[in-house]
């Protein structure tokens, strides 16, 4: 059997990222957080967690850590039942991962509705749409927003729909770049944004609405508001979620540089098939909100 409080002592040195924080969390020393640690590594035969600045799991420790965070949500579960109640500093915390643009666009309304009727607190993992589902495959969260479709050992997928995007650029941009029109010279020569080196919706873009397949020099900006900014300011073009430039196109700040073609994105909702009742209520919060925001 599992120590369960020697696996809460390393969870808290995992999520805090110290044993020192861990202790203040967990109201104990910082030497009873090391000695239960130590005790449960020496028990199993194997190192749980990497000493540094912040502390890091290893693939075990993590492993152990998701099971604690399933319990606990099972746990949470049964309390009405057994006839406790959950102290204000034992508040669950649900780990999910979430690609930057539904978290700029559609996500914040699910998890709003999530928290007025679950007190759970949410530890909100950011990543590509397309690797997020490798956390959950790596244990680090129950429930994902992510682009993969193929199910995931232990989880069921849930179609949310799809983001849609359009290719933008400022007014003074655009004049500067594109006086002819976007042509597969002029996209070879212009300035584009990209979020990160996994991200190849502009090139996508490019290829399939105009069937150009090079692209001209990029500039790195790993936000999805500063991607807005920047090319709003002028810096370069790039792909943005329709449902967050529509009224700046409308309103002339930006200009769409082939109306029309757009290229959608669908997304899924990934979550361990875990029966407790927040990641139901987290589930029905997601799929409200996606079906309110996102094209079907």
């Amino acid at each position: 059997m599992l120590d369960y409080p020697s696996l809460a002592a390393l969870a808290a040195v995992v999520s805090e990222g110290s044993f020192e924080r861990a202790a203040a969390v967990l109201s104990v020393t910082p030497s009873a957080v090391s000695q239960r640690v130590r005790g449960l590594e020496e028990r199993l035969g194997a190192i749980l967690v990497v000493r540094g600045q912040p502390c890091a799991p290893t693939p075990l420790g993590r492993t152990l850590c998701a099971h604690l965070d399933r319990v606990r949500l099972l746990e949470h579960d049964l309390a009405p039942a057994l006839g406790t109640g959950t102290a204000a500093d034992e508040r669950l915390t649900l780990p999910v991962a979430v690609n930057a643009d539904s978290l700029a666009t559609w996500f914040p309304a699910a998890a709003a509705d999530f928290a007025r009727n679950a007190q759970v607190s949410l530890d909100i993992a950011l990543d590509d749409e397309g690797h997020t589902a490798a956390r959950l495959r790596a244990g680090e969260v129950l429930a994902a927003v992510t682009a993969e479709r193929e199910p995931v050992q232990g989880c069921r997928t849930v179609p949310l729909g799809a983001l849609r995007y359009a290719a933008c650029a400022s007014p003074d941009f655009a004049a500067r770049h594109f006086p002819s029109g976007v042509t597969a010279e002029a996209l070879h020569a212009a300035p584009c944004l990209r979020f990160d080196r996994r991200d190849f919706l502009q090139a996508r873009w490019a290829r399939e609405a105009l069937g150009v397949e090079r692209l001209g020099p990029v500039h790195w900006v790993p936000s999805t508001q500063g991607f807005l900014d920047l090319t709003r300011a002028g810096l370069g073009w790039g792909m943005h979620p329709a449902v967050m430039v529509d009224e700046l196109l409308a309103a002339g700040r930006l200009v769409e540089l082939a109306p029309g073609r757009r290229i959608e994105v669908p997304l899924y909702w990934t979550v361990t098939r875990l029966h407790a009742g927040a990641l139901r209520q987290l589930t029905r919060a997601v799929r409200a909100a996606a079906g309110a925001t996102l094209a079907r």
